[in-house]
């Protein structure tokens, strides 16, 4: 973690995003920073406090040092993409030491509150288009990994002449090689129907998914395996 230049997934002159992974599972716990005003948002605290504490305050003075020391800089609001334990494990601690405006799904916020006492204070259903610590993310739903299981888009500059790339924050709902996964074939259908709709209806192939655990991969490089996984199951 001493090397953030590996941890660092898109960079311009207003924002940068880094990644680590904590815990046994391999969770992905990803970091936005605002670089002129030096707040940050959070997806997931997943696990393991104090590294995702350090993790933010080296990406803060690397990536925003104007701003380090200012009121308004760290970790001003904190989004959980849904509600299995291993997502949640460092919520309490992170609420506590930063007190970030919670963010989740609506559906899973009682199965958040009853696992680590936390009550999430803004319910989302999926649509909502927010401006977190100057950043603007636009909130998809994804019902089936758990009813209000959420993704997260992001657009960002490609440069000069080139328009926008979409990242594309996917918790447990999308992974290179498939859906995530479902207790139920209605579960099932209903995350394919959500993921096939909502995510490769509407972005193209150069979207950037950055899922709850593992690599990347890109809407591109899925979509030829649409098929496959309908017929799967899984």
């Amino acid at each position: 973690m001493s090397d953030l230049a590996n941890t660092l997934i898109f960079e311009s002159d207003t924002l940068a995003v880094r990644s680590i992974a904590v815990s046994e599972m391999e969770n992905n716990v990803y970091l936005l920073t605002h670089r002129a005003s030096g707040g940050q948002v959070l997806i997931d605290a997943a696990d393991d406090f104090p590294a995702i504490n350090t993790f933010a305050q080296q990406a803060a003075a690397a990536d925003s040092p104007a701003a380090y020391d200012q009121a308004g800089a760290g970790v001003r609001a904190l989004v959980t993409t849904h509600s299995h334990w291993d997502h949640i494990r460092a919520l309490p601690e992170a609420v506590e030491a930063w007190d970030p405006v919670t963010y989740c799904g609506a559906p899973d916020a009682e199965a958040i509150a009853e696992q680590e006492g936390i009550e999430v204070e803004e319910r989302l259903v999926g649509g909502e288009r927010l401006t977190l610590a100057g950043i603007e993310l636009e909130v998809i739903a994804l019902r089936g990994h758990t009813p209000g299981s959420i993704a997260l888009a992001l657009r960002v500059p490609e440069g000069a002449d080139a328009g926008e790339r979409v990242l594309l924050f996917t918790g447990d709902s999308l992974f290179p090689g498939g859906v995530g996964k479902t207790n139920s074939p209605q579960d099932f259908e209903q995350l394919f129907a959500d993921v096939s709709e909502r995510i490769f209806g509407r972005f193209d192939d150069s979207t950037l998914v950055l899922p709850g655990h593992g690599d990347p991969t890109t809407l591109g490089k899925e979509r030829p395996q649409l098929p496959k996984w309908k017929e799967r199951g899984w």
